[in-house]
């Protein structure tokens, strides 16, 4: 009995801390990648003046300024969430909604030929594939409790 009790305490403690290190790796991960959408979101809405015409005549304004809001709300998303506790499901959301943005850019970096901006797309669709599933099926964070 007193094996078994001892295997128990022992087993429990190592899956806790699996399981702290896997939350801390995930908000290490989202704080970054929510930085990086974060920065281009902001870089997608408001340009600067020389890369402003070049990016309208690509992708139209109107386009340019739908990637841009979407990458910012969905780097909020990633993060405001699960500091709140309200609706913490929607960090999920958030990662696939951005998986949608990342394979569509992947496509039209393969389409022009840019590569290096296509492996770019992939490195970055593959994290926030990461952070999808294991928000949504491994390690969800919790609701707030109700009073």
């Amino acid at each position: 009995m007193r094996a078994m009790t001892f295997q128990t305490a022992t087993s429990n403690t190592g899956s806790g801390t699996r399981s702290r290190v896997l939350n801390i790796a995930l908000w290490t991960l989202q704080v970054l990648l929510a930085a990086a959408y974060v920065a281009h979101g902001w870089m997608t809405v408001s340009p600067p003046p020389e890369l402003l015409a070049l990016m309208n005549e690509q992708l139209g304004a109107g386009l340019r300024l739908f990637i841009g809001v979407a990458e910012l709300l969905a780097a909020a998303g990633l993060i405001l969430p699960g500091i709140t506790r309200i609706l913490p499901g929607l960090t999920a959301l958030a990662a696939a909604g951005l998986m949608i943005v990342m394979s569509s850019a992947t496509v039209l970096h393969v389409v022009r030929g840019e590569s290096g901006s296509a492996v770019s797309a992939v490195v970055l669709f593959v994290l926030v594939t990461t952070v999808a599933y294991t928000r949504w099926k491994v390690q969800p964070i919790a609701g707030r409790k109700r009073a």
